[in-house]
């Protein structure tokens, strides 16, 4: 057999199934950018190699996946975190002018380059956190020439970057002054013509929206959904965050890739969910930003088999985190998870909830060679250190980068 190049001298966590799956003294073959063979070195066929690598021990997974981050926008809001430590909640800060709509502003006065240079230094601390694929949402624009540079500048970076970048269209993220106490009139524009604009120029992967008290309501969403529908894109939603509204139940109705913070989820929200297969996505940074006290039903999910993907929804105002491994920390420590679980949640589950399970998230044969290497005795460390530099080798594609 002729590979490219032979990986060796690791264990191994193949993630099949949201499980490690450990193969002890592993090996990887890459052909092509993709993983020709996979299993012990001792069993290893007779082959010939352009390349070989001798990892030098540690454990290897699939590279991880930020499959929500709002990483693309301008400005900061730190005087917000000030506000929210001095007891001003996020809705009164949102409802006094700042919040996204703060961020808005700064957007819309940023050229592509701008938000590519300052997406990039952010992008590169997750790619050194061992992420090869990450989703950038749109959402600081609000109009379609801003929404247009903000996902113009995401795919820049996933062409210049060596990492994956899905686009999502989060046009219906908050009301912007122009439309003020014209939310229905705000839907109608984004669906007759800012989605059609941005898929006809095939730059959205997805289409998101904020189902919230201070974004927007279910019937608004439906609407929103629907035109995303005709267009033939995937859905998912920032759902019961800080409310429970039943946007969940509405996702898993149009079978949304996923529904994503999930604070205030009920069970008919869950079982709705599992019977579309629509994953849940967990965000402790945010829930550890705002310092909120209800927790996902992380117990219901699993009673439902829905699958627990986690991110960082890296962004400028309720998570300003650079850290997915972090986040795996917080998810057990804040919300119960297992370390397997939390692995899972960021290599298996994060692929689904971005409709990219069967290139990515797990080491099989035929799937993207995208794995990292990293100086652990366990997978379970990945949870356990706070902080730190774990990775060792970062391959994407069957290249080492970084």
């Amino acid at each position: 057999m002729q590979f490219d190049s032979l990986w060796h001298n690791f264990h191994l966590a193949t993630m099949k199934s949201g499980q490690y799956h450990p193969i002890y003294d592993a090996a990887i073959a890459v052909c092509e950018g993709k993983i020709a063979w996979i299993g012990p070195a001792a069993e290893l066929p007779d082959s010939q190699c352009t390349e070989i690598y001798d990892l030098s021990g540690g454990w290897v997974t699939p590279g991880l996946i930020d499959c929500h981050t709002h990483l693309v926008f301008a400005g900061s809001r730190v005087s917000e975190f000030e506000q929210r430590l001095n007891g001003v909640s996020y809705e009164q800060i949102a409802y006094q002018g700042g919040g996204i709509v703060a961020t808005v502003k700064a957007t819309r006065e940023a050229s592509t380059e701008d938000l590519v240079s300052s997406g990039n230094r952010r992008l590169r601390h997750l790619l050194q956190d061992g992420v090869t694929t990450v989703e950038v949402k749109s959402g600081y624009g609000l109009d379609l020439s801003t929404e247009k540079t903000m996902l113009t500048a995401a795919r820049v970076l996933g062409q210049t970057l060596p990492v994956r970048v899905v686009t999502t269209c989060l046009a219906a993220h908050a009301l912007p002054p122009e439309f003020a106490h014209r939310a229905d009139d705000y839907i109608d524009y984004l669906c007759t013509e800012v989605l059609p604009a941005l898929a006809a120029e095939k730059l959205v992967d997805a289409v998101d929206g904020f189902c919230e008290g201070i974004g927007f309501s279910p019937a608004q969403i439906q609407r929103y959904f629907d035109a995303a529908k005709l267009l033939n894109l995937p859905v998912k939603l920032h759902a019961e965050q800080l409310s429970p509204l039943g946007g969940s139940r509405l996702a898993a109705t149009y079978r949304a890739l996923s529904a994503d913070h999930l604070e205030y989820v009920c069970e008919d929200d869950v079982k709705t969910m599992a019977e579309a297969g629509t994953v849940a996505v967990l965000l402790p940074g945010a829930f550890y930003t705002l310092k909120e006290q209800q927790r996902p039903a992380i117990d219901l999910f699993r009673h439902y088999r829905v699958p627990m993907a986690i991110a960082t929804d890296l962004n400028p105002g309720t998570s300003p985190v650079l850290s997915l491994r972090l986040m795996m920390n917080m998810a057990c420590t804040l919300f119960g998870l297992t370390p397997e679980e939390a692995l899972a949640g960021v290599t298996i589950h994060a692929a689904t909830a971005l409709g990219l399970s069967s290139s990515t998230g797990t080491l099989e044969v035929g799937k993207s060679a995208d794995f990292i290497c990293w100086d652990v005795d366990t997978p379970g460390e990945l949870s356990y250190w706070v902080g730190g530099q774990l990775m060792k080798q970062r391959i994407y594609q069957g290249t080492l980068t970084l």
